[in-house]
């Protein structure tokens, strides 16, 4: 469906001269087109099963508080008109509402066709779809932009207020509830979005995915570390309709990173190790149920570390409550993950099991696809270290360069480089003795969180504690994106200088960027089982003297310390030695040929996956 064409359920509202509601009718699946009539106007074409409406675009206001949720309102003032918009494709949702902004406003430098000429024209009525915009259009609206603002001084918000007014906002967004109209308000006199025509593009790879899954494939698409595989998967949510989507991964880490919830909360059956009528009764409470019976479209990422059994339960488990004998009760499937990086955790003696050897996988997964683009890296001799060892090779090559990392001198302007260890204890070890070492007394921040009841479950989504302790000289590193284009970026790395005096005496943090700032409070909002909400407001900086290896997962970090003496699983080396940029910007202490490992089940999934994939280039290219 093109960019012009938006796919919907919609509220259409009547309002009255007062601004009452007078009638108010629901419509779903319905489709919304952007185009021009026979006096080039633009119109929104609503498309109904037994009759098209079409409204000519004079003034426009637009509410798009929850748009990243799918949600906004367009009221059309002159028709005393208001369409209430859910479960859009919040990417397309952005750009639809992006397009017919601008071109309206566009259209405005135009002269207008008067009434009479209209009545008396003799052109036949058309529509045609509205063109794709243009870095001309926007232009355009940006010098009416600039151009209202100098005849309008009066307007500016006065300094200090618009700060607050967006703390504000971002407040009120967290809980979004039902159908609302938005009270971030747009109207046609300004532009609501940043004029950003080239937006970061999918390579060929990635769009071949993407295409896939919107065609109602089920999917699983991997390949190496930093391949791109989250960027695609945010891109894939954002083309999805909201309200019938769940995106879901096996650890809370991977869920925080695409914004969304565990595996295990919502299929809601624990463990999965109950018998298949416990489960099902599990999964048949009425807040668990009600997921299931919405999900259209179950995206899982890390995919790696969900076991064999659990899948297969899952599956049976979702064609009985889903009362539907198709593969996964007809859910669609979107998969993503390296079986090459972190294996299922199993418990004692149980026989590991990877989610490709599960019984229901073949008729579960259609497509097969690698991503085979690295991005993280620029480097050409590391990217083949990295290939080589996440295969479980290691040829002289391979560990000569890497025991020569020993001697790397990689400390920056006080700043360590960050030791990445197999075991959450030896983390925690390495932060409270260089803590200690620091001779300044602590300022202890306590999150804010709505629901202390869920405080476990809010601890494993969000990547910042409950109470974040911090002194001058605490080595820390950004858990959220603040200001991209400034370098305030996921995994910047900084020292703590000192603490704003009076108020809550917030944290400074020098930058290895030499950026220096102070660190205000963020949100983080999460969508917990049962449609349940969960937020935490806290300093988003988290030590980083040293993280765990699990936790580095889908991190780029620009100065790495590995040791690698106690590594204990296949694909553990590879996972920490990949979260490196550079070679120049990697430790390794303790290198030995011995800790590069590769699951043996794993290879042979992967050579015939790359066998399939050859074959499938042979005949597209022997019939082209």
């Amino acid at each position: 469906m093109e960019l012009n064409t938006l796919l919907c359920t919609l509220w259409m509202e009547t309002i009255g001269s007062a601004g009452d509601i007078q009638k108010r009718t629901q419509h779903k699946n319905i489709a919304l087109t952007l185009g021009r009539n026979e006096f080039r106007d633009v119109v929104l074409k609503l498309e109904f099963p037994k009759r098209d409406m079409k409204f000519a675009l004079k003034e426009l206001t637009i509410f798009k508080k929850f748009v990243k949720e799918g949600k906004a309102t367009i009221k059309i003032p002159d028709r005393n008109i208001q369409f209430l918009l859910s479960n859009c494709p919040p990417d397309k949702l952005i750009m639809f509402l992006k397009t017919m902004h601008t071109k309206l406003e566009c259209h405005k430098q135009k002269p207008p066709v008067h009434d009479r000429k209209r009545l008396l024209s003799d052109r036949p009525k058309t529509f045609e779809d509205i063109s794709p915009l243009t870095l001309k259009d926007l232009q355009t609206v940006h010098e009416m932009r600039a151009k209202n603002v100098e005849n309008k001084s009066d307007m500016f918000t006065p300094k200090g207020k618009g700060k607050r007014k967006r703390e504000n906002d971002e407040k009120e967004n967290v809980l979004p509830q039902g159908v609302k109209m938005a009270r971030k308000l747009v109207s046609t006199s300004c532009s609501p979005f940043k004029p950003v025509l080239n937006p970061v593009k999918l390579n060929k790879g990635q769009t071949s995915v993407l295409d896939a899954i919107i065609s109602r494939k089920n999917v699983f698409f991997t390949g190496s570390a930093g391949t791109g595989k989250s960027f695609l998967l945010r891109r894939i949510i954002g083309a999805l309709p909201p309200q019938h989507t769940y995106a879901t991964a096996s650890t809370g880490v991977a869920a925080c990173h695409i914004g969304g919830i565990t595996l295990h909360s919502f299929a809601g059956i624990g463990s999965g190790r109950a018998d298949l009528q416990q489960c099902v009764e599990l999964a048949s409470r009425p807040l668990v149920i009600q997921q299931w019976k919405k999900c259209q479209h179950l995206i899982i990422d890390e995919i790696s570390m969900v076991e064999g059994d659990f899948f297969d339960k899952l599956e049976t488990v979702a064609r009985v409550v889903k009362q539907n004998d198709l593969p996964f009760g007809g859910i669609q499937l979107i998969l993503c993950g390296d079986f090459l990086q972190l294996p299922p955790v199993t418990k004692g003696s149980d026989k590991r099991k990877f989610c490709f050897q599960a019984k229901t996988w073949p008729k579960c997964v259609q497509l097969n696809m690698e991503l085979t683009e690295v991005k993280r890296q620029s480097d050409n001799h590391f990217i083949n270290i990295l290939q080589n060892v996440r295969l479980g090779r290691c040829p002289d090559i391979v560990e000569t360069t890497l025991r020569a990392t020993a001697k790397h001198n990689i400390q920056k302007d006080g700043i360590l480089a960050t030791r990445l260890c197999t075991h959450k204890e030896d983390v925690d070890q390495i932060n409270k003795y260089q803590m200690e070492k620091l001779n300044a007394t602590s300022k202890v921040f306590l999150s804010t969180d709505n629901d202390t009841s869920y405080a476990k479950q809010i601890d494993s989504l969000c990547p910042v504690p409950h109470k974040l302790e911090l002194r001058v000289g605490t080595q820390v590193m950004l858990a959220k994106n603040l200001e991209v284009h400034r370098g305030l970026v996921n995994g910047a790395r900084g020292l703590v200088t000192g603490f704003e005096k009076g108020g809550e005496g917030l944290p400074i943090v020098k930058f290895l960027s030499g950026l220096e700032e102070v660190i205000k409070p963020a949100r983080w909002t999460f969508k917990a089982a049962g449609a349940v909400y969960l937020t935490r407001r806290q300093i988003p900086l988290k030590l980083a003297w040293a993280i765990s290896i699990h936790k580095s997962q889908g991190m780029t970090l620009d100065c790495v310390e590995i040791t690698v003496s106690k590594v204990f699983e296949s694909g553990q080396a590879y996972v920490a030695l990949s979260r490196a940029k550079s070679l120049e910007g990697l430790r390794v202490l303790d290198f030995d040929r011995g800790c590069v490992r590769a699951n043996p089940d794993v290879l042979k999934f992967y050579h015939k996956l790359d066998l399939t994939r050859r074959m499938l280039q042979t005949n597209i290219e022997e019939y082209s």
